[in-house]
């Protein structure tokens, strides 16, 4: 990965886009996260930060110029809740093909207040019960989500859902259940692979026994050796494959 740096930034493209708008394009640098943007001197409307292994939507400066955002195909997973503070004019967010998985994210970008279009296509967050509803009540500035206009009938119902003050309810009892869901999954998570170890160890401790028993009992030097061997092969005393030749079967001549 690169690090995002000022001679990064002088050295990409710098261009009039056909909307006649300054665009600077950082695609393709495997660039892990948004920084050192104030070399850019506030001089850019659009720029475009798709396919690169940026984890975080943040790290901006205060941009009063930049409008457009472009940020597909990275590894977005979380986004600022004081996004709106550096980009006080932005309008468009292209986060398709990301990793937001919480509705948190998307109230996060309510300190966007001039935001119009966003795309969340291809995230986790868009299979969640009412994201389109969620979302549309959330940012009331948005005319375009996942690149469809979004109809009056569509702001009714989710004012329906989720405004009022039995709305509010519903609403925050959305987050806090998505928010215990984190939770849980962390700590199954976390408990998983704790336990898996014991089972191993339990076992080797097992096994061990065995060994010890076998060396114990074993009367020649003989058989001390070939127990040594079997150690080395990997096979456990008592746990040895009969031989084809004397399992009880016809060998095949």
């Amino acid at each position: 990965m690169v690090k995002l740096t000022a001679d990064i930034i002088e050295r990409s493209p710098q261009f009039m886009n056909p909307a006649r708008e300054y665009e600077l394009d950082l695609r393709l640098n495997k660039i892990p996260a948004i920084e050192n943007l104030g070399a850019t001197l506030d001089q850019f409307e659009v720029i475009d930060f798709s396919d690169n292994e940026i984890k975080r939507l943040d790290g901006f400066p205060l941009l009063n110029r930049l409008r457009t955002i472009y940020l597909s195909n990275n590894r977005i997973n979380k986004v600022a809740a004081d996004l709106g503070e550096s980009l006080p004019h932005l309008e468009e967010i292209n986060l398709t093909n990301n990793n937001i998985c919480d509705l948190s994210d998307i109230v996060n970008l309510k300190s966007v207040s001039s935001l119009k279009a966003l795309s969340c296509l291809k995230n986790p967050v868009v299979s969640k019960p009412d994201y389109r509803l969620f979302t549309i009540h959330t940012l009331p500035t948005l005319t375009l989500l996942d690149f469809r206009k979004i109809k009056q009938e569509e702001r009714q119902a989710a004012k329906k859902k989720f405004g009022g003050a039995k709305g509010k309810k519903h609403k925050a009892g959305v987050l806090e259940a998505e928010k215990a869901e984190k939770l849980n999954g962390s700590a199954a998570t976390t408990a998983k692979p704790a336990a898996a170890p014991a089972k191993v160890d339990a076992a080797r401790l097992a096994e061990i026994e065995r060994i010890k028993q076998a060396i114990a009992n074993a009367t020649t030097l003989e058989e001390v050796m070939r127990l040594e061997e079997q150690l080395k092969a990997g096979v456990v005393p008592g746990n040895e494959m009969p031989s084809p030749a004397h399992n009880g079967d016809v060998e095949m001549e």
